[in-house]
């Protein structure tokens, strides 16, 4: 009996460690599951934080490419628009410097019928000299201006040359001795080149 004792004390030993065991195990299951529920806190409130910053870039770029696109149907629309006005500038222009050309060719019949008509001589060359010098105010106003050419040293950027000749003197190598065609340039650009002569 006093073995049956003993082995129930061991035996309640045993379960008494067992049990201790359980609680210890218990403890441990429970804070390893309070660990686990902290690393899954943390790692919910790192997506919930990543999510946001998500959303908020991603509301940036909606924004941003709004914006550009905008930005691109505003910058189209104005080059249209500007090529429009460019154009009807243009055209506008033309029409100005047209109708001051007809009241010239108005001029030039009339000096036409008077050739056929009259005898006069020096009337008939007063009108043609005067409508000459109406068509140079006419270029004038309009930015034409004559390049001169006759005296000055040749220069390839501005002049054209067509043929050279025996300079008589020293002094004329390399100037410009005749000019064939006048050249004329609109606002300081040329539009015309002289066709010159040039000495050597």
């Amino acid at each position: 009996m006093k073995r049956d004792m003993g082995q129930h004390s061991n035996a309640n030993d045993e379960k008494k460690d067992i049990k201790d065991n359980m609680t210890v195990e218990t403890d441990n299951i429970d804070q390893v599951e309070k660990e686990v529920d902290s690393e899954t806190s943390e790692v919910i409130d790192e997506y919930t934080l990543l999510k946001n910053k998500y959303d908020e870039l991603q509301k940036k770029h909606d924004e941003q490419s709004d914006s550009y696109l905008r930005l691109n149907a505003e910058f189209d629309n104005f080059r249209k628009r500007t090529l429009k006005e460019k154009a009807d500038i243009i055209k506008a222009g033309g029409e100005r410097v047209l109708q001051n050309i007809i009241t010239l060719v108005d001029d030039f019949e009339r000096a036409l019928v008077s050739l056929h008509e009259s005898e006069d001589r020096d009337a008939l060359l007063e009108g043609m000299d005067l409508i000459y010098s109406k068509f140079i105010s006419f270029l004038k106003q309009n930015g034409v201006e004559e390049i001169e050419a006759i005296g000055l040293p040749f220069d390839a950027e501005y002049f054209e040359a067509v043929t050279t000749v025996p300079a008589q003197d020293e002094s004329q190598k390399g100037i410009v001795i005749d000019c064939i065609q006048k050249g004329y340039k609109l606002n300081d650009k040329i539009i015309r080149f002289p066709k010159v002569v040039v000495g050597e």
